[in-house]
């Protein structure tokens, strides 16, 4: 068998409806990022509305506390995206920029309330490693009813968005590690949907908010490399939301033990909207 007959292309259940939403919705609103995957988590498992009022960013941000900072903040953006402000919602500003966004506490509880608990949430914290990272996706790949991988990373410690072919190539078969440098730098949240598993390596596909990153927000980022980039070792913790039915917690939680990762939310940084410091 040739090395390119090895390569194979694995996408999680109610991937490609995640995917048909996340292109029709970007980009995200500012400081929205953890709220806009909600939104897209419950879009795939077909979570679509409640009360009559779209399930969007906005309406994930309002149940999840998000905060948004009192003024934009250009130089936060990934080159080529100059911010979104036209928010639907009513939503607490804060005055320090650093604070602001949604705690992971916040986006799980969003997703479970705006699902009337038919969602769960399930944080994953630990030490992330390659292994850890493919065997929970494994996992989730064999679920029948659709799940999102909601991962609250440091965006410095992935390749840039815009690997070549050669790039992506070169890793799949032979393992190699260079890619491009790191597109910007801050604590981050994203929907991992897809893989590609080489005879040398596995990339990840990253569904992420804004058009400027990847082709129209979606990039593919080495196993490697998503692992630490979810470790957040110099940075506030970082973690993963495995967004499923909740008729398949039960696996899920034990799959996860077994690998080592614990049910566990995680600070990132983030202040709740019902906070002193939000205005």
């Amino acid at each position: 068998m040739s090395a390119a007959a090895a390569i194979d292309i694995t996408l999680l259940p109610g991937a490609r409806r995640l995917l048909e939403i996340h292109a029709r919705v970007l980009p995200q609103r500012d400081d929205l990022c953890g709220a806009f995957c909600g939104s897209l988590a419950l879009g795939a498992a077909g979570v679509t509305a409640g009360d009559g009022d779209p399930l969007d960013q906005d309406a994930v941000a309002v149940a999840a506390g998000s905060v948004i900072s009192a003024e934009p903040d250009p130089g936060i953006l990934p080159e080529g995206e100059s911010g979104r402000r036209d928010y639907r919602l009513e939503i607490p500003r804060v005055t320090d920029a650093k604070l602001s966004g949604t705690t992971a506490a916040g986006v799980r509880e969003g997703i479970e309330r705006l699902s009337n608990g038919a969602l769960v949430a399930i944080p994953l914290s630990g030490l992330w490693s390659a292994a850890a990272l493919d065997g929970i996706y494994e996992r989730a790949a064999l679920l029948d009813r659709p799940v999102a991988l909601i991962a609250n990373f440091a965006t410095h410690h992935l390749w840039g968005s815009h690997a070549s072919v050669a790039q992506l190539l070169a890793y799949l078969l032979d393992g190699e590690q260079a890619g491009p440098d790191p597109d910007w730098r801050v604590g981050h949240f994203a929907c991992v949907v897809g893989r590609v598993r080489g005879p040398r390596g596995n990339l990840y596909a990253v569904a992420d908010t804004y058009p400027a990153l990847g082709d129209h927000g979606v990039h593919l980022q080495p196993r490697e490399r998503l692992a630490a980039a979810l470790e957040r070792a110099d940075m506030p913790a970082g973690g993963m939301l495995l967004v499923a039915d909740a008729r398949d917690a039960g696996a899920i939680r034990e799959d996860a033990r077994a690998l080592g990762l614990r049910e566990q939310i995680w600070d990132n940084g983030t202040v709740p909207a019902r906070t002193p410091e939000s205005t």
